[in-house]
């Protein structure tokens, strides 16, 4: 799949993200019926949170080239930017000095081929491809100075059980860890509607058992706006965090949409309260639709009011 593989698989959830939203109303009247209630702001959170950040490189203007979009990103506001898995040397050059020229940090690396070819998969020569992928995606990182890749460890299909799932995909992530730490690259594990690792206990055991300082998550705030509440992931995750994306999620009559942050259902004092109450400090990456200086703007001023309470 290309760069819009992601935000292209979402899209084709429409009729699940139904069902779900019955499911998460039940979800919230069981929360109410037992006295539990969502944290409001605590005292922590009043303070601007300690948290870079960022842009999704597929955001800014294709025209533009590398160095024009970089100095752009910077000028608009952002700390640091992700950039998706780039298998030409030259071009990784390129970006590269973009990124020194414009004096802004690339932040990680998004990993581009596990979806096409999943570690899950029984085929060896998909896993291969899949691993081969991974592989690059590190190189990337160590070349641009990154300390992360994210990685979709896992994606269930009809043929694939959820048990099959889980201890393929540790096996061959396991095999990624020499190079990881060699390179001193976290790879950092995303849920996004791959029908895999459905809550944050889940994800938080998945991560336990690799009993490595290589292997945390990639929390990404709209993605479990499918699931459950993004401030509950976040305080069940707690240190495992290591990066984070930023994204808006709002439930339709019949559907749903992608939206800017503020505009959707997420609730962004609580999600900001609970990175505080986790200390988490580490990078946030916007991922939504690419724009122009002024709509990248807007976004990140809207980072700076919801979530990082700087006024």
């Amino acid at each position: 799949m290309g760069h819009s593989s992601r935000r292209e698989f979402l899209k084709r959830s429409v009729t699940a993200v139904c069902a779900a939203s019955v499911a998460e109303s039940a979800l919230a009247h069981a929360v109410s019926a037992t006295g539990s209630v969502l944290s409001p702001l605590s005292s922590a959170a009043d303070t601007p949170l300690p948290i870079k950040k960022g842009v999704w490189m597929e955001m800014l203007p294709a025209s533009l080239s590398y160095a024009e979009r970089f100095k752009m990103a910077r000028d608009v506001g952002f700390e640091v930017i992700q950039a998706p898995t780039e298998p030409d040397d030259r071009r990784a050059e390129e970006i590269k000095k973009a990124a020194d020229d414009a004096k802004i940090r690339i932040d990680s690396v998004m990993n581009m081929d596990h979806w096409k070819y999943p570690l899950s998969s029984a085929d060896p020569a998909v896993v291969e491809k899949s691993l081969a992928g991974m592989r690059t995606s590190l190189r990337n990182a160590k070349l641009w100075g990154c300390d992360a890749v994210l990685l979709v460890p896992a994606v269930l299909e009809p043929k694939t059980s959820y048990q099959n799932a889980w201890t393929r995909s540790q096996k061959q992530i396991r095999t990624l860890l020499p190079t990881a730490e060699e390179l001193k690259v976290v790879i950092a594990l995303e849920e996004v509607w791959n029908k895999f690792l459905l809550s944050p206990l889940e994800m938080a055991r998945y991560i336990e058992e690799f009993h490595s300082q290589w292997i945390k998550a990639w929390f990404d705030v709209g993605n479990v706006m499918f699931y459950g509440y993004p401030q509950d992931w976040i305080r069940t995750l707690g240190k495992s965090i290591y990066k984070v994306h930023l994204k808006d999620f709002k439930r339709k009559e019949n559907g749903y949409e992608w939206v800017n942050l503020g505009d959707g259902d997420v609730d962004w004092p609580a999600v900001r309260a609970a990175f505080a109450e986790i200390g988490y400090a580490g990078s946030a990456i916007v991922e939504l639709e690419k724009g122009d200086e002024a709509y990248l703007r807007d976004v990140s001023k809207r980072v700076d009011r919801l979530v990082l309470g700087r006024v």
